[in-house]
Parts: C-alpha cells; sequence; structure tokens
C-alpha cells in the first residue's frame, strides 16, 4: 500500500483491526457514526438535563443567538455584520464557523433553539450563499494560509452537514456532495483531492483533523472508500516515530521518550500535540459501537502520551511554555491549555483498559477544577463531573514527587519537585531554535537557547508566565539565556509583510515554502550537542549554544541579498539538577562580532502592587544592595504578596546586575492579532555581562527554589562543588546526594572527579552503597559511550540492555550502546 505500514508500527492490529481501506469500511453503520458525531458536539437529553452541563449550553445558545443577530446586521457583500469577505481567509473560516455554531444550537436537546427549522434554514442557505460567492471558485480561492483552506473551513463545514443530514438529504440532496468536492479540491497539498502520507502538510496533527474531516464526509455520503482510506490513514498518527526509520520522511509525532513534534523540528506537546490528543480521542468517540473492531488497543497507545508526554509537563494544572511554540505569544492562558487536555483525558478513560482508566481518572481528579464551560463536548462535561464527584476514585498525580524527564528526542528537559518545577528549552540541528509564523511570536529569538522557566508551587502562574511573560520581559533578558548586545528586528519590521516574500529566487520564498520554514518561521540550531542524562529523579542537560541555519546559510551566499539574518553569540552549557537547587554552568562565552553579550540568570514578573524584596550577600559577608558592583555570594528574590522567593547562589565571583523594573507594553509587541491590551508588570532582572574586552571567565550558579537566606548562606559550606567549567568538560558534586555529574563536549578522553569519560557524552555517577552510573550521548551520533570509574574495582549488579561493565588497568569501565537510541539514558548498578 502506498501508505505506512501501520500495522507493523503499531503495538496491536490497529484502529478497526483492518490492513485496507476496503476491510477498514466493514461493519462501518454510517448512521451511528454520525449519531455519535451529533451526540459529541450537541449532547444527548439525558446528558444535558443535568445541571453540570447547563454552562455548556448557555455557550452554545449564546454564540447561535450572537451569529444570527449578526445575519440580522449584514450589509452588502455580507453575510454576518462586520465579517468581510474576499481577500481575508480567516474571515472565511470565521463565516463558516458561525454557521456550524447555529447549526449545533438547533441540535443541542433542551436547547431553546432545538429544531429550529428557521434557524436551520438560514444555515444551508448561508452554505448555498458562501459557496457561490467565495468558496466554490476554485481558481478564485485558497488565498492566504493553506490551513484554512484544507482545514479549517473543511472542519466548520463537514461538522455543519453531519448535524444537519437529515434536514438536507430532504431539501437540499445535492448541497452536502457539492461541499465535499469543493473541499476535495481545496486539498492541494495532498494527492487526487486525498490525503498524501508523502506531503510534509498531511502529518500529525494537521493529519488527524483532515483524516477526521473525511471520515464524516465518508459516513454523510456512505462512501465506505472513503470512510476506510480515512480511517487507515489515521491510524498511522499513533505510531511511535523512530527517526532512524522515517515512514514517508515525516518527524512529526510522538517519540518513545515522551516527545511530540510538529512542524518537523518544533517541540509542540502543548499545542499541535494537545489538538491531536482532542482529535483522535474524538475519533474513538466517533466510531464507538459503529465498527465491528476494538479500539483499546490505540487507547493504550494515547494513555502512554498523557502519562509520558503530558503529564510532565502540566504544573498544578498549568501548560509548560517550552512545549508550545509560537502558541507561547497567545493570549489564552496554560490553563486553558490544560482544560483541553483534561476534556480528552476524561473521555480517553471510558476507552482505556485495565489500571490505566483508573490511573486517568485519578489524574483527572488531581488537576485543578477544569473551566467546562469551554468544553467542546456536553457529554465530556458530564463524564468530567462524574469523575470529580465520585468519592471512590483518589486524586493521584501521574507524575511521581520527584521526576527529572528527559524529552531530548525534542531538546526539551522537565525537573520536578514537591514545591517547584523547572522546565528547559534547548535547540540542535535537529530542533528548532523558536518558532515565527503568522505575525505570532514576533521576538522569539532566543526561545530556544537554554531558556528555563521555575514554577512555584501555588502560584497563580498567569501573573508570573504566558503571554505577560513575553511582553513584558525583554527578548534579550528571558531567563537562562546568554544573547549578544544587539537590537533585532521582527519579521513584519523587516519586510512589511508576515513572511519573507521572493517567489523568484531559487529558493522560491513564498509564504508556506520549505525555504520560509528553514530560515524564518523555524530555523533550526547547527550544534548537535543538546541533551542530557537523568538517573531516577536527577538529571544533567548540556548545549553548545550556536547560530541558526539562517544565519549560516547567509554566509555560504545560499541566501538573498536583502534577507537579514542575525548572529548569535557563543557559550556552552550545562544544567545540573538536584533536590534543592539546579546548578548552572556557563563557559566559553563571547558576543562574536566584536558584541558584547550578556546572560541573564532571572527575570521574573510581578504585579505592580506585590510587595516585592531583592536582599542578597558579598563573600565577605556584607549585604549587597541593588546597584552594588561587588560580586554577591547569593541574592534572594521575594514576593511577600505571593509568599513566594527564589535565591540565586553564586559559586563563581563575577559582578550581578540585579533590580526591579515597571514596565507598561501592549501585547501586541509578542503577536500582531492579540488586543491592544496593555501591560504594566515590576519586571525582576538578574543578569551578568560578558563584555569583548576583560571578558567575565566561566561563570557558575545555582537556582534555589523557595528559598530562605538560612539556606543560601549555607551554600558556603561546601558541600556543592564546581570541578570543571570550560568549553570541554561542566562537571559538579555534590558531597550529601553523593553524586559527580558532568557533560563532556569535546571526543577524547576526559576527567572530572575520578571519572574518565569517553566525550562527547552527558554522565551522572552517584555512590552509596551501590554506585549507579548514567550516560548518555547528548549528539546523537556516536555508536558507544564509555566511562571509567578510576580507582574502583566494582562487580555489576545490573544494567541496561547495550550497557557493559568489565575491569581495566586502573578502575572499572562502563561502556554503553548508544546507537540509534536518539539520546536515550542507559544506566548501571554496581557494587
Amino acid at each position: 500500500m502506498s501508505r505506512r505500514q501501520v500495522l507493523s508500527l503499531l503495538p496491536a492490529a490497529g484502529l478497526l483491526t483492518v490492513a485496507s481501506p476496503s476491510r477498514a469500511a466493514a461493519g462501518v453503520d454510517h448512521a451511528r457514526l454520525l449519531a455519535n458525531t451529533v451526540a459529541i458536539f450537541a449532547g444527548t437529553p439525558e446528558v444535558n438535563a443535568r445541571p453540570e452541563v447547563a454552562g455548556n449550553l448557555a455557550v452554545i445558545l449564546r454564540n447561535a443567538k450572537q451569529r444570527l443577530t449578526a445575519m440580522d446586521q449584514a450589509g452588502d457583500g455580507e453575510l454576518f455584520s462586520g465579517l468581510r469577505l474576499g481577500t481575508d481567509d480567516a474571515n472565511l473560516r470565521l463565516a463558516f464557523q458561525y454557521l456550524y455554531e447555529i447549526a449545533l444550537a438547533t441540535r443541542t436537546p433542551g436547547g431553546e433553539l432545538e429544531g429550529d427549522a428557521a434557524a436551520q434554514r438560514r444555515v444551508v442557505d448561508g452554505l448555498l450563499w458562501l459557496h457561490e460567492r467565495y468558496y466554490g471558485n476554485q481558481s478564485a480561492g485558497y488565498y492566504g494560509n493553506w490551513f484554512n483552506w484544507e482545514i479549517g473551513i473543511s472542519t466548520q463545514v463537514s461538522r455543519t452537514l453531519a448535524l444537519l443530514a437529515e434536514r438536507l438529504r430532504a431539501e437540499r440532496p445535492d448541497l452536502t456532495a457539492t461541499y465535499i468536492a469543493s473541499m476535495d479540491a481545496y486539498l492541494r497539498n495532498g494527492k487526487n483531492g486525498d490525503v498524501d502520507l508523502d506531503s510534509r502538510f498531511h502529518t500529525g496533527a494537521n493529519l488527524a483533523d483532515i483524516t477526521g474531516n473525511r471520515i464524516l464526509q465518508g459516513a454523510l455520503t456512505g462512501d465506505d472508500a472513503r470512510v476506510g482510506k480515512a480511517i487507515s490513514d489515521q491510524a498511522t498518527v499513533f505510531a511511535t516515530i523512530d527517526p532512524y526509520n522515517l515512514q514517508h520522511g515525516v518527524t512529526d509525532g510522538y517519540y518513545r521518550d515522551g516527545s511530540f513534534i510538529q512542524h518537523d523540528s518544533v517541540a509542540y506537546t502543548g499545542s499541535y500535540g494537545k489538538a491531536l490528543l482532542t482529535r483522535v480521542v474524538q475519533t474513538l468517540k466517533m466510531l464507538e459501537g459503529a465498527t465491528s473492531g476494538g479500539t483499546s488497543d490505540l487507547a493504550g497507545v494515547v494513555y502512554r502520551w498523557v502519562a509520558d508526554g503530558f503529564a510532565p509537563l502540566i504544573f498544578e494544572g498549568w501548560m509548560m511554555e517550552i512545549v508550545k511554540g509560537r502558541a507561547a505569544s497567545r493570549t489564552t492562558t496554560g490553563y486553558a491549555d490544560v482544560g483541553v487536555v483534561v476534556e480528552a483525558v476524561s473521555d480517553l478513560a471510558d476507552h482505556v483498559e485495565g489500571a490505566g482508566a483508573l490511573a486517568l481518572k485519578k489524574y483527572v481528579k488531581f488537576l485543578p477544577a477544569a473551566d467546562t464551560a469551554t468544553f467542546v463536548s456536553p457529554i465530556s462535561v458530564a463524564r468530567y463531573a462524574a469523575i470529580r464527584a465520585d468519592s471512590a476514585i483518589p486524586a493521584a498525580d501521574l507524575n511521581a514527587p520527584e521526576r527529572c524527564v528527559a524529552f531530548n528526542a525534542m531538546d526539551r528537559t522537565v525537573h520536578r519537585r514537591p514545591g517547584y518545577a523547572f522546565a528547559l528549552a534547548r535547540s540542535s540541528d535537529r530542533i528548532s531554535k523558536y518558532e515565527y509564523m503568522s505575525g505570532e511570536n514576533l521576538m522569539p529569538w532566543f526561545q530556544g537557547d537554554g531558556a528555563y522557566y521555575l514554577y512555584l508551587a501555588g502560584e497563580d502562574q498567569r501573573e508570573v508566565f504566558g503571554v505577560d511573560y513575553y511582553t513584558a520581559v525583554s527578548p534579550y533578558r528571558l531567563a537562562g539565556i546568554t544573547a549578544p548586545v544587539q537590537e533585532r528586528r521582527t519579521v513584519p519590521e523587516l519586510y512589511g509583510r508576515l513572511w519573507y516574500e521572493n517567489p523568484g529566487h531559487p529558493l522560491n520564498f513564498t509564504s508556506s515554502s520549505e525555504s520560509q520554514n528553514t530560515y524564518v518561521y523555524f530555523p533550526r540550531a547547527g550544534n548537535a550537542f543538546s541533551g542530557g542524562t537523568t538517573l531516577g529523579a536527577y538529571g544533567a542537560a548540556g548545549m553548545v549554544q550556536s547560530d541558526d541555519a539562517a544565519y549560516t546559510a547567509k554566509q555560504a551566499g545560499i541566501l538573498p541579498d536583502d534577507f537579514v539574518a542575525y548572529q548569535n553569540a557563543r557559550a556552552t552549557k550545562s544544567w545540573f539538577m538536584l533536590d534543592n537547587e539546579i546548578v548552572v554552568l556557563a563557559a566559553g562565552v563571547s558576543g562574536e562580532g566584536g558584541r558584547d553579550a550578556v546572560t541573564t540568570v532571572d527575570s521574573r514578573i510581578a504585579a505592580p502592587g506585590d510587595a516585592v524584596v531583592l536582599t542578597g550577600e558579598g563573600w565577605t559577608g556584607k549585604a549587597w544592595q541593588t546597584g552594588d558592583t561587588t560580586p554577591p555570594r547569593w541574592l534572594r528574590y521575594a514576593n511577600g504578596t505571593r509568599r513566594t522567593a527564589i535565591g540565586y547562589a553564586f559559586l563563581t565571583r563575577q559582578a550581578v546586575a540585579a533590580g526591579l523594573e515597571t514596565v507598561t507594553r501592549s501585547r501586541r509587541v509578542v503577536r500582531t492579532s492579540n488586543p491592544d491590551t496593555s501591560v504594566t508588570k515590576n519586571v525582576f532582572t538578574a543578569s551578568i555581562a560578558h563584555p569583548t574586552t576583560g571578558a567575565v571567565p566561566a561563570l557558575a550558579y545555582a537556582l534555589v527554589p523557595n528559598a530562605t537566606e538560612a539556606r543560601l548562606r549555607g551554600y558556603a559550606d561546601g558541600h556543592l562543588v564546581v570541578l570543571a567549567n570550560d568549553r570541554h568538560v561542566q562537571a559538579i558534586k555534590h558531597k550529601t546526594l553523593g553524586i559527580v555529574a558532568a557533560n563532556v563536549f569535546s571526543d577524547g578522553p576526559r576527567h572530572a572527579e575520578r571519572l574518565l569519560i569517553d566525550g562527547p557524552a552527558s554522565v551522572i555517577v552517584q555512590s552509596g552503597k551501590r554506585t549507579v552510573v548514567a550516560l548518555s550521548d547528548p549528539t546523537m551520533k556516536r555508536d558507544r559511550v564509555s566511562v571509567v570509574l578510576l580507582g574502583a574495582s566494582l562487580r555489576l549488579d545490573k544494567a541496561d540492555e547495550g550497557v557493559t561493565v568489565r575491569r581495566v588497568p586502573g578502575g572499572t569501565l562502563i561502556q554503553a550502546t548508544t546507537r540509534h537510541t536518539h539520546g536515550r539514558t542507559f544506566t548501571a548498578t554496581l557494587r
């Protein structure tokens, strides 16, 4: 078959235990499938009678009434008042969405507009009007964003046709076929009006959206072949991506370590990942009782997405910024993002077998209460309410209280402890430095350069992170980054449009071209070293900072003369994640090109009225004050209003510029379509300058969540030691924990304490009653990685497959076969 070999990739037979479209459609009850779909979005009489669903139903009714009023007030050339059509594809998508919202209200049991024939006729007339004037002419359509034409509009139309199927069969039996033919014609990134699994546009969440629409279209027309192929195509998104055996060249999807990638190289769990989760769970619900096959095997795959992919990235009901791509600039909050996940998980629990179902329900109960008025399905609201009200279900996190997760496939790390979570964003020649697109995330340049986010328990994260963080904090002072001292301009400022246009160039720069993706929207970095190791709940990560693909190509003369590319600063960095602190090392820092550079230790925002206090102490024990030019031994940022604090214990001596500044900016500075809402925040920044002359030596510091001054003074006792900090090796020792952790960036054996490490590698060793060694290859290019424990004569207790241990002169050699393991950690326990 000219599609992925689904059955060989999935852990079980597949969505309908079928291997071909014809067998996929066998046994499909199209009427049941459509009834399921209507119930998903409109509810049922029994469900809608429940008081918990009232808020959701009120939203459905309110939206429909607003759309009907807008139709009444429409002027010449308008279907809805104020929605100009003909040149704006987003407005055309909205017009179809508004029709859907009216149709939905007419099919909502118990609603005021249920069965309203007049409203339904207005929807049908609206569909006819839009098709005749703005959609049916294929030569006039397909301007703007491809997504609206191939997915956005088709989603609204397909659902509207499903909601009004009976009326259309009775009154306009030709309309459904007419629209399906047009939707096929607009599927221009496909093949012959259908999905093309070789297309870079038909992957991941996008593929699930397209195939979900086509399943509905096939059910509407009784087209077994369409339903069967759409089911088969969608089933491919369940396959775990093997980067060494890509199917159709597709890197989008879920990886073994829980990573999710969309757009070929963007870490995207928190946006496209949740969209994919929602869509596949909806498909499971659509097919329930409508097929002869089971779905529990694939539901089990989705369970692992939730447990290993989503749960680590959700902190007290907030979706972390590091996996949201350009969506980080939207006003939608991390809590709303998690609400989408909660709805899907509530439904998924009914499809997962065994202990997984209970674990999901426990997790739903563990997370903060969601705003069910934003749920898509009234049935989901009822399921969610039942889970929350069930006293037999205890609340339980899917995360262990102490957890460190290396999402090395997408260059992300999450470190969790009771009281805080630390999230780190890196980049490499595999993963993009950032994502900009469509006027979203206008100033993203350093978001993948080791930017980190320290979430404290009990905070309202809307006041600390989210869109207001990016609005108020300078893009050159994001927490954790090292940036050159140079002002940059946004894409609209540079080119006067939302993308770079040059169709006459050999690279054919147009809005959605591959060259646009590669050099404008989400350029990758140039470094191979980006990754790390976990040992139990401890972690080490490292990265060599580099230029992005655009600057490299510009220097090589590949890009047009008017294309603007910026050189990056250089740095070698490590993050060692322990219990009470995260240790950060930086070496080889240079602004490049005669520029200074600045490393930002932290940037945090607070409301103007919050009682924020900054204290510190110098190396002589003298109190440190804002504006002090002497190196501090520690600083402490405390928000008395929110009862939170973070400490910064400096392990090397250098001047630190730290202080508070009141900043007022519009949210539109980070996204052109954001409301022009002014945000005023007190911005705390602590940074270290790297001048071109008299450069600051390598620096080291520890982030100490929830720190007291007494704890910060305790770092003087020497329990935390920097063993090495240069461009070749960065290593620390924590005497209390018995941990030595090192990142080796260069070839050849390198020393760290009593370790001899064959680099490049990332290694953690913890000594106690047993000695445990964890190691990985952050470059993902090596066949094997080895470390010698010098002076030790140890025997193997247990080890991961692929690890060997033997005695060598002077010590014990631990070697792991890392070929084609994509940065995975290997461990060995010795005695």
